[in-house]
């Protein structure tokens, strides 16, 4: 009897697994549909409204209400909709440059609600990696972890033969499998909405993202990317720009990543620990530690996107930790892009062409770039730029608080992106991220300024330095544009 009770609930089991993916994918696609419908339902019930505040509340009531619906379905279903859809939109939607405020906040307090594997399932993990006693190997282990996210969670440690303070990171069992059934769905709808909604190539997106998050599960890729980026930024600068967790030797399997540990201040508590020893955040000396911690950001992804084409790729704030003397560390190396040097010496000519100016330029950038806009009369160059400095500028048009390229008034709209190339969506991810740090720091920022001497650095090693437009002609088209 005992024998037919296990035979029995090992083939619920099996059948519970098969069933899984099925169950979850409707689970997403009535959510999803939910949502969609009550944001079509507004924009027509909108169109009839001709007063602008009796629209501008209806839409904001309907953000609230759209907020609330996928608060549920991340939190609920978890995976990759509380990776992408949290850690993606606190880099590109959940910024206050680039959501509704009523989305960020609802969705930034999903940041640590990422369920943790048990400390026994965690200790079988590493046991089963290192092939060693988990007592052979660390003199202590905190079991509650310091973050967990929908891959992995990370503890803090001391080695047992070294007395060295480590972060351990291991992965969920089972994460992988879940993720890839929520891709599929993405995938689905980034076709459905960029066919009826949103002139913009999403399915690259959606490819680019399936890439990088079967990346994020190879933990000894991850290890390898971290070494080749801290000896990278070691070469190129007196001092690295930014702090790179060591890994420590021997310690790094698929599934678990041992390296030291960094203590410091996450990015988005760096007011409220300004405050705590005394300093106003609102002070001179606070705005120019900020601008030296996001030059310095700044200028370690100006180094790896133009200079090596290799860079870290998963920018949330929840990477970026404050240490002492507003040295910065970036963390979390699961997410990392290789750019073919020819993409990424055009992205180096388009950098040049937004520092300067020239629309001309530009426009030859993203002919360069791959990037297939509308066919571009001559009079819509402007348009072309605009649209240059919302996907890859930090800095804001003048008297402008609030900026997206997928807002209704963006050059976006205007223009139409018919393809976007994958390998493009890190770097414009990672500009999303900066411009959020420059408009929440309350500063006014350029990256394509700074990235300049670097972008023709890498112009002139590869025998492509040019003159830009003169500056007659450059002076000239702004008159004729602006």
């Amino acid at each position: 009897m005992p024998l037919a009770v296990a035979q029995l609930q090992d083939l619920r089991e099996r059948i519970s697994d098969r069933l899984h993916p099925w169950s979850r994918s409707a689970q997403f696609w009535v959510r999803a549909a939910d949502i969609y419908t009550s944001y079509k339902v507004c924009q027509l019930r909108a169109g009839f409204v001709k007063d602008e505040e009796e629209r501008g509340a209806m839409w904001e009531q309907q953000h609230e209400l759209g907020a609330q619906k996928m608060y549920s379905l991340c939190s609920e279903l978890g995976g990759l909709f509380l990776k992408w859809i949290l850690k993606q939109a606190a880099q590109i939607l959940g910024k206050p440059d680039l959501a509704p405020m009523a989305w960020v906040k609802r969705l930034v307090t999903l940041c640590d609600k990422a369920p943790a594997t048990p400390f026994d399932v965690v200790r079988d993990v590493v046991e089963r990696q290192f092939g060693k006693s988990f007592d052979d190997i660390f003199e202590e282990f905190d079991v509650e972890p310091v973050g967990s996210a929908s891959i992995a969670q990370v503890h803090r440690a001391r080695l047992k033969l070294s007395k060295t303070d480590v972060a351990v990171k291991v992965q969920h069992p089972g994460a992988e499998h879940l993720m890839m059934v929520d891709i599929r769905n993405m995938q689905a709808m980034a076709l459905f909405l960029q066919k009826y909604d949103i002139n913009f190539d999403l399915f690259s997106a959606t490819k680019e993202m399936e890439k990088q998050i079967c990346y994020e599960f190879d933990f000894v890729r991850e290890a390898r990317a971290m070494e080749r980026i801290r000896e990278f930024l070691r070469l190129n600068n007196k001092k690295p720009p930014v702090m790179v967790p060591r890994v420590i030797p021997g310690m790094v399997c698929r599934e678990v990543l041992v390296m030291e540990f960094v203590k410091g201040t996450p990015i988005m508590n760096l007011g409220n620990e300004m405050a705590k020893r005394g300093v106003d955040p609102g002070s001179k000396i606070a705005a120019m530690a900020k601008q030296k911690i996001l030059s310095d950001l700044t200028l370690a992804y100006g180094q790896m996107i133009l200079k090596d084409g290799f860079f870290h790729a998963d920018p949330h704030p929840g990477n970026i930790l404050i240490c002492k003397d507003t040295e910065v560390a970036l963390l979390d190396y699961g997410q990392v892009k290789e750019m073919p040097d020819d993409l990424r010496l055009a992205y180096a000519n388009l950098v040049v062409a937004m520092a300067d100016d020239d629309f001309l330029r530009a426009e030859e950038g993203f002919r360069e770039l791959g990037i297939k806009t509308r066919t571009i009369a001559d009079n819509k160059l402007e348009e072309l730029f605009q649209l240059s400095l919302r996907m890859f500028d930090t800095r804001l048009p003048p008297g402008v608080t609030v900026m997206s390229p997928f807002a209704d008034d963006s050059s976006l709209t205007k223009i139409g992106v018919e393809s976007f190339p994958e390998e493009l969506f890190s770097v414009l991810r990672t500009i999303q991220l900066l411009r959020g740090l420059t408009v929440g720091m309350g500063l006014t920022f350029s990256c394509a300024q700074q990235w300049r001497p670097i972008a023709e650095e890498a112009l002139l090693k590869a025998g492509r330095l040019r003159d830009s437009k003169s500056k007659k002609k450059r002076s000239f088209l702004r008159r004729l544009f602006w």
